[in-house]
C-alpha cells in the first residue's frame, strides 16, 4: 500500500534521514529542504552556492548539426537541473557535514559539481568543491549526480550529457577516458584521490574508476558487501541495472542492450577494447532511478531485494538476487503508477518513494497494518 507523508514538493529528486522523523531533501527546482515528516514543516536550508541552475523548458539547445527539439513524441522536452542528490557522511552525529550534487551554471552553459558542506541549523557552511567534472558546455541533459558512500569513499555518477548520441563525432565521450563526463568517480570524503584507485591511464579524468556510461542517476552500496549497484539509463530501450567494477568500460555507445536515438549513428571505438555487461536490463523503458536495497522486517519476503523506481509509465520494480544474479523481476503497484525519482530506506527500515511531480510527495511503502 502507499501513503502520502509530504506533498506540496517541487520535483523532489533524492532524500537523506537525518533522524527517523527528519530529512534533507532536494528539488529540481533548487531548493534544500530540510523537513519533519510529523510536523510536515518544511524549511529551505540557507547559504546554497550561488552558481546553482533552477531549470526551465528547453527551447532549443543547438550542437554542431543537430539541435534539442521542443517536442518529441508528442511530449513536451525539459531540461534537469536543481540539486541532484544529498548524502550525510558517515560521522553526521559528530560533525554535520553533508554532500550534494547539483547542476552548475556558468553563463548559458552547464555542469555537474559536487560539493561537501556543514549543516548548521538550516544553512550550510564551509562549502568545498569536491568535483566539478566539465567542461561546462550548453544542454542540460544527463548530469548524474548520484551520490554514495562506503568505507569513507564517496562515489559520483556523471552523465555524458547528450540527448542526441550523434550530436557529438569521433570518439564518444564515455569512451573517452580524458573527458571527465559518463563515468563514476571514487573519491576521498575530503575530495582527494585514493591510492588504491584504478588506473586508467596517465591522461584519464582524476577521481576516475569507470567509464563507457549514457546517463547513470542512482547508485548504493548492497547492505553487508562491498558490492556497489548502480541504474543506468538507455535511449531507445537500454536502460540497465549495473555493479561496478574498478576500471570496467561499461560500452556505450559502442554497445548497448537498446538502440540509439538516430539508426545510422556508427560510433568510433577504442583499439581492442573490453567491455563489462549489465547484471540486467529490461526489454521496455523503464527510465530506472535512484535505487535501494530493502533491508527492512515490514515485508519479510522482501528483505536484501533491489528496489528500483522508473520515471517512464511512472513503474517500480523489486528485483530478486541470488549473489550477484538478478533471478526475478516484479513490478509493484502495477494499478497505480506514479513517475518516480528516488527509493529511499529511513533508519528503522521503513521503505520510501519520492514522486516526480509539480506537486511531488515524499510516499510510504506499507503493508497496511501500521
Amino acid at each position: 500500500m502507499k501513503k502520502t507523508v509530504i506533498d506540496g514538493l517541487a520535483h523532489p529528486w533524492s532524500m537523506a534521514f537525518i533522524n527517523e522523523g527528519e530529512v534533507l531533501l532536494c528539488e529540481k527546482e533548487g531548493d534544500l529542504l530540510r523537513i519533519n515528516l510529523s510536523s510536515k514543516q518544511k524549511t529551505i536550508v540557507k547559504g546554497f552556492p550561488e552558481d546553482l541552475f533552477r531549470p526551465i523548458t528547453i527551447e532549443a539547445y543547438a550542437y554542431p548539426q543537430y539541435t534539442y527539439p521542443t517536442s518529441l513524441d508528442g511530449q513536451t522536452i525539459w531540461g534537469n537541473g536543481g540539486i541532484l542528490d544529498v548524502v550525510l557522511d558517515p560521522d553526521f552525529s559528530v560533525n554535520n557535514k553533508i554532500y550534494l550534487s547539483y547542476v552548475s551554471q556558468k553563463q548559458d552553459n552547464f555542469a555537474l559539481k559536487v560539493v561537501s558542506a556543514r549543516l548548521i541549523r538550516d544553512s550550510l557552511q564551509n562549502i568545498t568543491t569536491l568535483l566539478n567534472p566539465g567542461p561546462y558546455v550548453p544542454g542540460l541533459w544527463h548530469f548524474g549526480g548520484g551520490l554514495t558512500i562506503h568505507k569513507n569513499r564517496l562515489y559520483i555518477t556523471t552523465g555524458e550529457r547528450l540527448f542526441f548520441e550523434i550530436a557529438h563525432q569521433g570518439l564518444p565521450i564515455a569512451q573517452d577516458v580524458t573527458d571527465a563526463r559518463g563515468a563514476i568517480y571514487r573519491l576521498n570524503l575530503d575530495g582527494s584521490i585514493p591510492e588504491d584507485n584504478p588506473d586508467l591511464g596517465q591522461q584519464a579524468a582524476e577521481g576516475m574508476v569507470a567509464f563507457g556510461i549514457r546517463a547513470a542517476q542512482g547508485i548504493c552500496v548492497r547492505p553487508g558487501s562491498d558490492e556497489i549497484w548502480f541504474s543506468e539509463h538507455g535511449t531507445r530501450q537500454g536502460d540497465e541495472i549495473n555493479l561496478l567494477k574498478a576500471g570496467a568500460n561499461y560500452g556505450w555507445p559502442n554497445i548497448t542492450s537498446g538502440g540509439y536515438r538516430t539508426p545510422d549513428y556508427a560510433p568510433d571505438s577504442l583499439p581492442n577494447p573490453i567491455y563489462t555487461g549489465p547484471q540486467y536490463y529490461w526489454l521496455q523503458t523503464v527510465a530506472p532511478t535512484g535505487l535501494t536495497f530493502y533491508t527492512g522486517h515490514e515485508f519479510p519476503s522482501w528483505y536484501g531485494n533491489l528496489i528500483v523506481p522508473g520515471l517512464s509509465r511512472g513503474s517500480l520494480w523489486r528485483l530478486v538476487l541470488d549473489g550477484q544474479t538478478i533471478i526475478s523481476v516484479e513490478e509493484l503497484f502495477t494499478n497505480d503508477h506514479v513517475r518516480s525519482r528516488k527509493a529511499v530506506q529511513s533508519p528503522e527500515g521503513r521503505l520510501y518513494i519520492l514522486t516526480d511531480e509539480d506537486n511531488g510527495k515524499i510516499v510510504r511503502i506499507h503493508n497496511g497494518q501500521n
